[in-house]
């Protein structure tokens, strides 16, 4: 109950106040060079649903997994970054417009792609098939809940009171901490009785698709000249 509360109510409320707060640093001109440079935005998108998938697979294959947590990696690779990469790239400064251009346009398109990864997961490590579909209205709705519409609404106040934008900005961060901090020690009390389990049937794995992942991303990025 605990963890539905959570992740139902205040997780949504959170990412709201996290991506208005993003949005007061951003200008229409940030989302502009994403577009006029697309490189880098391609390049993410092919990491996101091809790479990602692919090491995965590996990874799932490589460890000694039941067929059910294997299927269960594949899912979490197969999955798009959503608006908390958005908060850890704000975070450590990153490019936040392309990270949201990545946000948005990934999960429409993962859509359909899930369900084709899903599948083919399901029939290499459980021998059966399924029929999968995800709402893509309610994708996009929630896309636009979460992410737009507060960034929309960061840029316009940034537009038409850029001395106010600036002086809330500067709290952005550390309430985005705070918010970052409380999610994930809600969620870890609120599976505090598994956590242990958890770690030991999927942890390492895990955090191999983590680290190598993002040894790729730093890789290609650097062989890209980005």
């Amino acid at each position: 109950m605990e963890s539905n509360v959570l992740t139902a109510i205040f997780l949504p409320l959170a990412l709201f106040i996290i991506m208005l707060g993003m949005g007061l640093g951003l200008t229409v001109d940030d989302f502009k060079r994403v577009l006029v440079e697309p490189k880098a935005a391609i390049l993410g998108l092919i990491a996101q649903l091809i790479m990602l998938p692919a090491v995965g697979f590996l990874l799932a294959s490589l460890f000694p997994l039941s067929p059910e947590l294997a299927v269960g990696v594949m899912v979490l690779a197969a999955c798009p970054g959503g608006p908390t990469s958005n908060l850890v790239t704000y975070l450590v400064q990153g490019n936040v417009a392309l990270s949201i251009t990545l946000t948005a346009i990934s999960s429409v398109i993962t859509v359909f792609t899930i369900p084709l990864v899903v599948n083919l997961a399901m029939q290499r490590f459980l021998g059966e098939s399924t029929i999968l579909q995800l709402p893509f209205l309610m994708t996009v709705i929630q896309i636009a809940v979460i992410t737009l519409i507060p960034v929309t609404l960061g840029m316009v106040i940034h537009h038409y009171a850029p001395r106010f934008a600036a002086q809330v900005e500067k709290w952005v961060k550390w309430l985005s901490l705070f918010f970052l901090a409380l999610i994930i020690v809600g969620l870890l009390a609120a599976e505090r009785a598994n956590v242990a389990s958890f770690f030991l049937k999927v942890g390492w794995v895990t955090l191999a698709l983590n680290m190598s992942t993002m040894l790729l991303g730093f890789t290609l990025a650097t062989l890209a000249k980005l």
